[in-house]
């Protein structure tokens, strides 16, 4: 029997990982009462009258959110009152700048808008969410995944179940003129290696480019840095899945996020891929806007 409660703030993707869900086998049901919960699990994973056999249902997903309005109010006291059989949440989550994108994008109003700022109704989602989310197994942060990539993620964690998979890793590289991002858990600073921006021919360049990431990276003190890098997050990431994280995101930042960032962060994805975690890479600033 596998029960899964997947949660999180409004707009972060949980109808698409229930449809993901669905896919690879689970029986799934959106916006379930949360008062519902108990009675439903007992009908589904009992065994059937008259034979010795459980339900042909094992794998059950159940999306619980802000949407069922006053109903909503039981689910953290269900939580706390363990009266559940043995279950893993999943809370979804994105940026706040991100989940304003998609209500503009999809013209929806959000489930706790009250006429007032989209960002407004999320700031008091947030709030209202967060014991959930501190009781979450999984965090998972779709602001940084494509489509593809988030159906891999859930596909890594509840089809593949590959060990330490259960860690997350997104590398970002940024600008430091556009802001630090701050969901961020580590930031490196890679202003210190040479910048391409001054060659005429490098300039228009990008860390993608092998002249660029040769300048950059290949001299004495881009290799000590990356060794060293990679040594400690060799060090540091068995001891943050130890810890039960699920989510990391790592911040590498060159002052445009176009050249020394970006080499940096393809080189450090490049060596946590091969290690064997479940990476995702984006470069924030590359194109200068």
């Amino acid at each position: 029997m596998e029960l899964l409660i997947v949660t999180g703030m409004s707009g972060a993707g949980k109808s698409t990982v229930l449809k993901f869900l669905e896919d690879i086998g689970y029986y799934c049901i959106d916006n379930m009462p949360p008062a519902l919960i108990p009675k439903f699990v007992e009908i589904i994973f009992r065994p059937n009258l008259g034979t010795s056999s459980s339900s042909d249902i094992n794998k059950v997903a159940l999306g619980v959110d802000i949407r069922g309005g006053r109903l909503f109010d039981e689910f953290l006291p269900l939580l706390k009152e363990n009266s559940l059989p043995a279950h893993t949440i999943v809370f979804l989550d994105a940026p706040d700048q991100v989940l304003v994108k998609r209500y503009k994008e999809t013209r929806r109003k959000h489930p706790m808008s009250e006429n007032d700022r989209i960002i407004e109704a999320i700031v008091r989602e947030r709030e209202r969410l967060a014991d959930i989310k501190d009781m979450a197994d999984h965090i998972i942060e779709t602001g940084y995944f494509l489509v593809k990539e988030l159906k891999e993620r859930i596909n890594t964690l509840f089809l593949e179940d590959k060990g330490f998979h259960s860690l997350s890793v997104t590398i970002l590289s940024f600008g430091f003129k556009y802001g630090i991002p701050h969901d961020a858990d580590l930031l490196f600073d890679v202003r210190f290696l040479p910048n391409p921006f001054y060659d005429p021919v490098m300039k228009t360049m990008t860390g993608h480019d092998a002249a660029v990431v040769k300048f950059a990276l290949e001299n004495d003190v881009g290799t000590e840095f990356l060794d060293k890098l990679q040594g400690l997050l060799d060090f540091l990431l068995p001891h943050y899945i130890q810890e039960g994280k699920n989510q990391l995101i790592i911040g590498i930042g060159c002052t445009g996020g176009k050249h020394r960032s970006v080499a940096a962060a393809n080189h450090i994805s490049g060596h946590l891929g091969k290690q064997g975690y479940f990476v995702n890479i984006k470069h924030r600033d590359i194109t200068g806007l």
